[in-house]
């Protein structure tokens, strides 16, 4: 088991690389590990995985019934729903089948319903059904005034993305990977294989893998292609408190447009009410801040959709980066003359997707002369469960008696334990910031933010697993 965040990188000739920890990556380099004759990187520029887009996204398991029927993405979002909801049964990830409501506002947009049901139909999701306004209503009490009627997708889920990249990257170091963090690519050429210029030093690997996200074109350019541009999709999305979470039952939906699914309602596995995003093409890839505009859009679009949610605090805002490329389809190109994939412009459904992905990857590598040799199943792996709707270890006088360090609260707003801190700690991927403990915990991320435990917080993350007992 090795990761690396520091010093030169080691000498090994690896039999691929996978360029970027996102969760596309992270699934990616799983499925290639659970081939132990493969020597495998994980290669990402942050300091911990799921650092760009896969942290920052709407954390909705797509059924995929909107896709384009017959393109690879509505393939593999039908394929890895399926996946990912079984995985995630097996690991912890927690998930909730709460159901999308497409909710047509105007004439027009209730006249496209039929078709998108149709659609849904030709991609293979069932029991969709239309809804007259009477019983629109009945479900969702609080939608403002106006709607007209809607469609109804039972499969629709949400799910936690954090614990999903965690669950990927932690099988696949366990399997043998090897996870090289602060590593960022700066060149790549063809020498006997790849050669890649890193931050870290240089990087051998006869197979590489390109699944860098908003760089993936940069980096698919400096080895000849010119086969897509990323265009920097800006998502702005607020946080409403818990205490939203009774005003809205299912993911409300606008009807979609080109620009993508539009501003949503959601609810959050860790209880929240979650309104965006926007959609805005930018120049820059680091743009990851909101905007007064953008919250104020966001304001006006969900004071039409659910008025009273307007009246609840917000605890937090946020923007991720989509990874635009003017296609309507996932990018992902295999280049068998340069022992090269492609795995670009995937968009918000590639969290669900990932696992379908990273096997679909895994077949265009060997069709282009990779031997993985035999496969075996990766080692069970159980993350932490944090959604609302599972046992929470404080909620758990079973595990407080062989543990006591689960009863002490440090966080109280989500209600985290010494002890969850601690595992997370002690973790074979333990974060490297506040911010990765953060998302493996949800310590300081509830309604005060850290004002009250941010000491606290601190003080365990600083004295480490072994550190001792906090005040």
């Amino acid at each position: 088991m090795t990761v690396t965040a520091a010093g030169p990188l080691p000498s090994t000739a690896y039999d691929v690389a996978v360029v970027g920890a996102g969760v596309v990556g992270c699934a990616i380099a799983r499925e290639l590990a659970r081939h132990p004759r493969l020597r495998v990187a994980l290669v990402e520029a942050q300091d911990d995985v799921g650092q760009g887009t896969s942290k920052a996204n709407t954390a909705i398991l797509h059924t995929g019934f909107d896709a384009t029927p017959g393109t690879l993405e509505a393939r593999l979002v039908r394929e890895g729903y399926e996946r990912l909801t079984a995985y995630a049964a097996d690991t912890g990830i927690p998930v909730e089948q709460v159901g999308a409501l497409l909710v047509a506002w105007d004439e027009e947009q209730l006249a496209a319903l039929p078709r998108l049901a149709e659609k849904a139909g030709r991609n293979a999701c069932p029991g969709t059904a239309l809804l007259g306004p009477g019983e629109l209503y009945a479900r969702e009490p609080h939608l403002g005034p106006g709607a007209l009627g809607a469609l109804h997708v039972p499969g629709e889920s949400v799910i936690c993305p954090w614990t999903t990249t965690l669950a990927y990257a932690t099988q696949a170091v366990a399997a043998g990977a090897d996870l090289h963090l602060n590593t960022a690519v700066r060149d790549v050429r063809r020498a006997d294989g790849h050669l890649l210029a890193t931050s870290r030093g240089a990087l051998r690997a006869r197979y590489l893998v390109n699944a860098a996200g908003l760089h993936a074109d940069t980096l698919d350019r400096r080895l000849g292609h010119q086969d897509f541009t990323v265009t920097p999709r800006r998502g702005q999305l607020m946080v409403f408190d818990k205490f939203a979470r009774p005003l809205v039952r299912h993911i409300l939906l606008p009807v979609p447009t080109a620009l993508g699914k539009g501003v949503l309602v959601a609810p959050t596995v860790h209880g929240n009410v979650l309104l965006g995003p926007t959609a805005e093409d930018l120049s820059d890839r680091r743009a990851t801040g909101s905007t007064a505009d953008g919250l104020a859009a966001l304001r006006e679009q969900g004071r039409r959709v659910l008025p009273a949610l307007l009246d609840e605090e917000v605890t937090a805002v946020y923007a991720g980066l989509r990874a635009a490329t003017g296609h309507d389809d996932y990018r992902i190109t295999a280049h068998p003359g340069q022992a090269y994939v492609t795995v670009g412009g995937i968009r918000s459904t590639g969290l669900t997707a990932s696992l379908a992905i990273a096997a679909h990857v895994t077949g265009l590598l060997t069709d282009a002369g990779l031997d993985p040799g035999p496969a075996r199943e990766p080692g069970p792996v159980a993350l932490p469960r944090l959604g609302e709707a599972f046992p929470r270890p404080y909620q758990r006088p079973d595990l407080i008696a062989r543990d006591p360090e689960y009863g002490v609260l440090v966080c109280h707003c989500e209600r985290v334990s010494r002890g969850e801190i601690r595992d997370a700690l002690a973790g074979p991927l333990p974060p490297r910031s506040l911010e990765g403990l953060r998302r493996r915990t949800r310590a300081r991320a509830g309604r005060c933010q850290g004002f009250y435990c941010g000491a606290a917080v601190r003080e365990l993350f600083e004295r480490g697993p072994d550190g001792g007992h906090g005040p």
